[in-house]
């Protein structure tokens, strides 16, 4: 029988939310009591708001290689997306163009591809990029996708289900080319929100155009996210108010989430060799066990064979399988009776009953991609852990499909 005696949590769903740093939580504690005050505000209480955050944003700026002024604080990451493809899109029909055309993969998070289907709504014209089975973009599609019209690419950096780590700088060559005999601009966007920690984050080596960052991968508080925006890229704003950030995101500045967000991020770069090497054993450990050990398994991604430190294909920390013949959601709650936190795709979209547009996008049919679980690895991950996921989870895949077998017979 399946058990229901729950464990001391085992959490492996980094890619959903991470546990606040310690370290994060001291550097952002004044700012929740002390040093309260409105960064718009010109006596001594705001102006040393402003400049907290103002350093914060040095420090952000340094380890992006931008400059300070490139860099707009918003709400999270979602937020961040929004500004990007709405800003790029309506400072496009603002300057002449009647119908602007984007273009986004089909991997893409549900921030990009829902405001990309909402800008549709509007008129706008939208190509979605389909990519290979391992949910790697070809650059040969990207040049054909692009039209006369076009403003906006946004591809994920590394995708938030399956791991895949899309080469952006190729793809930032490939519109740099196209652009050359254009006058209307093709913008690059790109959502790094799950690269932070893993990847490298220089803008210019990415040759990027705008970039979103969110804190609550990386460690740090929630709700606070941030654009990066080369120099000379306009946007039309989402909020309109007081004009803070450059007049782009008006609003009272999150002064204690962009403390703890510059922190979170200077950890995580700290820590990113380290901590890349360590879990790239441990995720090829896992990989590896869950293969031999429990039959009907599908890794879906990239293969890891090629991957090392100057080519990473998957994210260090992330492993997705489908296990054949059983029901994703079900797994799932089996396995959270038993103490371990997984996720079956994207967190933001935990409530939908569709399978992931992730999986089916690279091949796999609705059924094998309702099986599926993603597991995310983090700092506190120990190889006991992920031996008795695997013991567990293999318990239940067992059972679960002799239940299916029966059901079947009935």
């Amino acid at each position: 029988m399946l058990g229901n005696k729950k464990r001391k949590l085992i959490y492996l769903d980094h890619a959903a939310t991470t546990p606040l740093d310690q370290e994060v939580v001291r550097a952002m504690q004044p700012y929740l009591s002390k040093k309260f005050g409105n960064a718009s505000s010109i006596y001594e209480l705001g102006m040393e708001a402003k400049f907290d955050i103002d350093t914060a944003r040095k420090t952000i700026g340094n380890i992006l290689g931008a400059r300070e002024g490139e860099i707009i604080f918003a709400g999270g990451g979602t937020e961040s997306v929004n500004l990007a493809l709405f800003g790029v899109v309506r400072q496009a029909i603002s300057s002449g163009f009647k119908k602007p055309h984007i273009i986004v993969s089909a991997i893409e998070h549900h921030a990009v591809l829902e405001s990309a289907k909402a800008l549709k709504g509007e008129g706008v014209e939208l190509t979605i990029l389909k990519v290979n089975n391992q949910g790697f973009v070809n650059s040969k599609e990207l040049v054909k996708a692009i039209k006369k019209n076009t403003v906006l690419v946004s591809v994920i950096y590394a995708n938030n289900e399956i791991g895949t780590v899309q080469p952006i700088n190729e793809l930032a060559k490939v519109i740099r080319k196209e652009n050359l005999n254009r006058e209307q601009k093709i913008l690059l966007h790109t959502d790094a929100c799950q690269a932070a920690g893993a990847l490298d984050l220089n803008v210019n080596k990415l040759g990027v155009d705008l970039m979103t960052l969110n804190a609550s991968k990386i460690y740090g508080p929630k709700q606070i996210g941030l654009l990066y925006i080369r120099n000379g890229v306009k946007l039309k704003p989402l909020i309109y108010g007081g004009g803070q950030e450059r007049g782009l995101r008006s609003g009272t500045e999150n002064t204690p989430g962009i403390i703890g967000f510059a922190k979170a991020l200077e950890i995580a770069e700290r820590l990113k060799k380290s901590e890349n090497k360590r879990l790239r054993i441990l995720r090829n450990y896992l990989i590896s066990r869950i293969q031999k050990t429990i039959p009907g398994s599908i890794l879906n991604g990239p293969s890891v064979e090629k991957d090392s430190e100057k080519n990473i294909l998957r994210l260090p920390n992330n492993v997705n399988f489908s296990f054949v013949g059983i029901d994703g959601e079900a797994l799932l709650l089996y396995l959270d009776a038993q103490g371990f936190a997984v996720s079956t795709g994207s967190a933001c979209a935990s409530t939908s009953l569709d399978p992931s547009h992730v999986l089916l996008a690279i091949g796999l049919d609705k059924y094998d991609a309702k099986a599926s679980v993603r597991i995310t690895l983090g700092r506190a991950t120990k190889k006991f852990d992920l031996d008795q996921f695997v013991k567990v989870s293999g318990s239940i895949i067992k059972e679960l499909r002799r239940v299916e077998s029966l059901n079947k017979k009935h």
